[in-house]
């Protein structure tokens, strides 16, 4: 699915404590970006991060993040389950590049047109916040090829 939807502007905290705006703490020319709705999503998201870690170490304008959405009825246990998280994680490159959203989810969901919960959304996201390509679902080689063809578009551009 290509979009030209912009990602929507929410408040998030990566793992390292640290208060950001989304899209404009995205640092890249080019973001993929892999939003998950359960804790159980984590398998998932990590599918996808020897392939972006390839890709990004080739790529000087590629970044990736992880976006762990959490409902609002957690946000008065943030510190905690970001705490825990942090205490598993320890590497400050993942930290740094985790960004947790609480609160109500369909802020995020519903301008990304996400109806599916029960697995991850992965999107690339361009500099001006826009949403270029967007799929369901942990690593498979098939997805993979589409997302490189994305990004090589947004190369070229």
């Amino acid at each position: 699915m290509s979009s030209r939807a912009k990602f929507p502007r929410i408040d998030a905290r990566n793992l390292q404590g640290l208060d950001v705006r989304l899209p404009e703490a995205f640092a890249g020319k080019r973001n993929v970006v892999m939003i998950a709705f359960q804790r159980q999503h984590q398998s998932l998201v990590d599918s996808w991060v020897p392939w972006l870690e390839q890709q990004s170490a080739s790529d000087d304008g590629l970044r990736f993040y992880e976006i762990p959405t959490i409902g609002r009825m957690w946000a008065p246990a943030r510190r905690f389950i970001d705490g825990g998280m942090a205490a598993a994680i320890r590497v400050p490159a993942i930290l740094q590049r985790t960004f947790t959203v609480y609160g109500d989810v369909s802020r995020l969901t519903t301008p990304l047109g996400i109806t599916d919960r029960s697995t991850i959304t992965i999107a690339l996201v361009d500099d001006e916040g826009h949403v270029r390509w967007q799929r369901t679902g942990g690593f498979t080689q098939d997805i993979a090829a589409e997302l490189e063809t994305a990004l090589d578009v947004l190369r070229r551009e």
